[in-house]
């Protein structure tokens, strides 16, 4: 089990033109294929979440998840630390952002790869010593890439410094499962700092994973 919630960190971790750095809410669907003998297709799902919502503005941001397993992640840019809360847990763990566990072995573009709501998107490929990882983009969805430089932890700024984009659609194949997200839909809105802050009085605890 410990196992598999390295998995589930590390994965949790993964529109118009916008002149400027997009802040807003993407909307994800998420499905996955099973690698474990042990879990279905289902449960991975389940567990995880087939819906998950993504808010960011600036160099902080929060996802949230309909999982029965992992509920909530957010990336506190000033102390490079990523919460995450599960279920069965009345503490937020939380992981260095400069600690990756991971390794890449190559990265490879190919442009203009397939369309997204409406948006054609170039292909990122990462192989890595966990799987290969593909994220799908378009440079419309601006990020401030120097805000997330020590952001190692899940291969987040090796995507970033390549893409100077978010994700609209991300393949993520490990030892446990492969997941596919695709954006569903795309939202340019105001977020409060309020709503990318930890709840007042969380407990918080250094991840063991």
């Amino acid at each position: 089990m410990n196992r598999i919630l390295v998995f589930v960190l590390i994965t949790f971790s993964t529109l118009t033109v916008f002149g400027q750095n997009f802040e807003g809410k993407i909307t994800y669907s998420n499905t996955y294929e099973s690698q474990n003998p042990q879990m279905t297709d289902q449960q991975w799902q389940t567990m995880m979440g087939g819906t998950q919502e993504y808010f960011i503005k600036n160099g902080d941001y929060r996802s949230v998840t309909n999982g029965t397993v992992m509920q909530w992640q957010i990336y506190v840019n000033s102390e490079n630390r990523l919460y995450s809360k599960m279920a069965n847990s009345e503490t937020a763990i939380w992981n260095d952002g400069l600690i990756n566990v991971d390794t890449i072995s190559n990265v490879k573009l190919n442009k203009n790869v397939i369309k997204i709501l409406g948006y054609d998107c170039d292909e990122l490929i990462l192989t890595c010593k966990s799987g290969i990882q593909k994220y799908y983009f378009n440079t419309s969805l601006k990020v401030n890439v120097s805000l997330f430089e020590n952001h190692k932890f899940g291969n987040w700024y090796t995507f970033l410094k390549e893409s100077n984009s978010l994700p609209l659609k991300m393949i993520v194949n490990n030892t446990q499962f492969t997941m596919e997200s695709i954006a569903t839909e795309v939202t340019e809105m105001k977020i409060k700092d309020s709503d990318l802050q930890l709840p007042e009085g969380i407990k918080t605890a250094k991840s063991p994973y």
